[in-house]
């Protein structure tokens, strides 16, 4: 089991939180305060700057509910499983989120549960340790600068990219193992969600100079394209998965027709990728260029020859041919976008 740097400095913000509270004689609030330190950590310094801000509004709510209630009605179980009901309700009304929804819900049990301590010097302290276990884990959070995402995104979309080209050349030579491609579609499926992810993060991270602002748009596009066609990759690999037996008793030149169309496609993604990394001079002339360029579009047609007159076959064939011609569309976007990219570095 690998523990990341999330685990690290959840347990590290919910200590803090707990020698602070203890400091200051708070006892009675050090629950509230581990709770609280636990649930607000983040990945990144935006949403560690935009979660303090409505983890303590919901604190302040929660707080505010659960003061009421009891200098009203009373403390009774019943009266606790209204007060949560009705925060949840007002959280959903301002839209707020799951884990600041919850921090809501710990300010009203931390206020509303029964103390032998005078009620207002009771709620002081529960309010004071939740917000002390919020800024806990904002400081950690700011203390432990979060990892280069772009780096990390770069990385991801690399390592599938390989596997998926990987599979396909095996695939399309009819020598992959059915069971355990089934098993690595499925694994590369969670890598495109986390990627995804690692993405979404990406993006978030802000830019104050307007220069560096305008090259961080530039790359986010260029990050996005890669990641499509590593989908639309994907697509072909399933495809091909699910044809490998109706593609290997196609007719011999027709199926080395499908090898080598596939191959020159998947030679051109990983140039695309070495040209990004800077490994391909940029002023390079290939004289084999026009020779190893897909034509995606001659191998449809021929295909769609072949079967003319067997509607069943072409039915069978169309997904695949649709995956492969979006396929060759999103690499040709790529390198478009690749050669202005760097053009204008």
């Amino acid at each position: 089991m690998k523990l990341g740097a999330r685990a690290f400095k959840t347990g590290l913000a919910t200590a803090i939180a707990l020698y602070v509270v203890g400091a200051i004689d708070f006892t009675a609030g050090l629950f509230a305060a581990a709770i609280a330190a636990a649930s607000s950590i983040q990945p990144s310094i935006y949403r560690s700057v935009q979660t303090i801000i409505e983890q303590a509004q919901a604190n302040i709510i929660g707080a505010g509910l659960g003061v009421i209630l009891v200098m009203t009605v009373g403390n009774e179980p019943f009266v606790i499983g209204f007060g949560i009901v009705t925060v949840i309700g007002i959280c959903m009304l301002f839209k707020m989120k799951e884990d600041t929804t919850f921090i809501a819900i710990i300010a009203v049990i931390a206020i509303m549960e029964f103390s032998s301590d005078p009620f207002i010097e009771h709620a002081g302290i529960r309010f004071t340790a939740i917000f002390i276990g919020i800024v806990s884990a904002f400081v950690v959070n700011l203390a432990f600068l979060p990892p280069k995402y772009e780096t990390r995104l770069f990385e991801q979309i690399n390592q599938t990219n390989n596997e998926i080209i990987q599979w396909i050349r095996v695939t399309t030579r009819h020598l992959s193992d059915q069971p355990a491609l089934k098993k690595e579609i499925k694994r590369m499926q969670e890598d495109l969600t986390r990627i995804e992810q690692t993405y979404l993060l990406f993006s978030e991270e802000r830019i104050y100079s307007r220069r560096k602002g305008y090259q961080r748009a530039r790359k986010l596009v260029l990050f996005r394209q890669l990641i499509q066609t590593t989908k639309k990759a994907f697509n072909v690999l399933q495809n091909l998965h699910r044809m490998d037996y109706e593609i290997e008793h196609f007719k011999s030149e027709i199926n080395d027709k499908i090898i080598d169309e596939i191959d020159k496609s998947l030679h051109s993604h990983e140039k695309l990728t070495l040209m990004y990394l800077g490994r391909i001079r940029k002023k390079e002339v290939d004289p084999l260029e026009r020779l190893s360029q897909p034509d995606i579009s001659s191998l449809v047609d021929s295909l769609m020859e072949r079967y003319e007159d067997e509607e069943n076959d072409r039915m069978k064939f169309l997904p695949l041919a649709s995956n492969l011609l979006e396929y060759n569309n999103e690499l040709n976007h790529l390198r478009k976008l690749l050669i202005s990219y760097q053009h204008n570095k």
